[in-house]
């Protein structure tokens, strides 16, 4: 099947590299996610780490037309928010979405930052939604269904009284960005495609705090709440292997967790 394109072992070993590089990038940039500064200033931060420490390509910057180098979605922004020169203020919520090419191979993650104190509502939100991401990688195994993922994903996020956005979804991943199987967040258990070791994707809920409808932004990138209502998303990227899981974008914070 077209759908499932099977990982070498050396096509993993390099997609693992990429992957670390990426989640080391949502660990460098941490500290500097805080009042005052601009979105701009984090992806000039992002860019030049990417390229002059990692020696690795950040793929969303002219990825179809995207001009930047991560993507930044504040508050009702679900995803895809282009850097600009909006500055952070106290109680904002942000993803800082992140994909580095090593190799020719790609690592894909995201993670919520808080700026200042969020609201209790922020807090909830993303802590749910890390919770729906965990919960879904924990069901990856050979002879899991791709429904399995999303059904676990819905019912964790609307049993917490949050909507899942169904616009956009997980993907296969390896030398394209986005490769053809595509890991919906949403849906019913013991459907579709079934996991087989070597297949790589990313799972990456988008959840509402308010309702899943969402519009695009002029910019024709930038995807908003239709109401308003915030949004949080976590990604990893992750392998199937012969017994369950690796996620290539694991954290030194998630060590221990996943």
């Amino acid at each position: 099947m077209s759908s499932i394109n099977k990982k070498t072992p050396i096509e993993i070993e390099k997609m693992r590299i990429a992957g670390r590089l990426a989640a080391e990038v949502l660990e460098m940039i941490a500290p500097h996610v805080k009042e005052g500064i601009t979105t701009n200033q984090l992806d000039k931060i992002c860019h030049d780490y990417i390229v002059n420490q990692q020696q690795a390509i950040p793929a969303p910057l002219n990825y179809r037309g995207f001009p930047k180098s991560i993507c930044t979605s504040i508050n009702h922004q679900v995803c895809h928010g282009i850097p600009s020169d909006r500055i952070l203020k106290d109680g904002d919520l942000i993803n800082i979405d992140v994909t580095i090419i090593k190799e020719g191979y790609h690592g894909d993650t995201s993670k919520m930052f808080f700026v200042g104190k969020p609201s209790i509502l922020a807090r909830r939100l993303s802590t749910i939604t890390q919770e729906c991401l965990y919960q879904a990688i924990r069901l990856v195994k050979p002879g899991c269904y791709l429904g399995d993922i999303g059904a676990c994903i819905q019912h964790y996020a609307e049993s917490a009284g949050f909507s899942v956005v169904r616009e956009y979804c997980g993907h296969g991943i390896g030398r394209l960005f986005h490769e053809n199987l595509q890991v919906l967040h949403y849906g019913q258990a013991g459907t579709g495609i079934q996991l087989v070791p070597g297949m790589t994707f990313t799972i990456e809920p988008m959840i509402n705090a308010g309702k899943r409808f969402i519009k695009l932004m002029p910019d024709q990138w930038t995807v908003v709440t239709k109401d308003h209502s915030l949004s949080a998303q976590w990604e990893h990227t992750l392998l199937v292997t012969e017994t369950g899981y690796e996620v290539f974008t694991l954290r030194t914070e998630e060590q221990g967790i996943l």
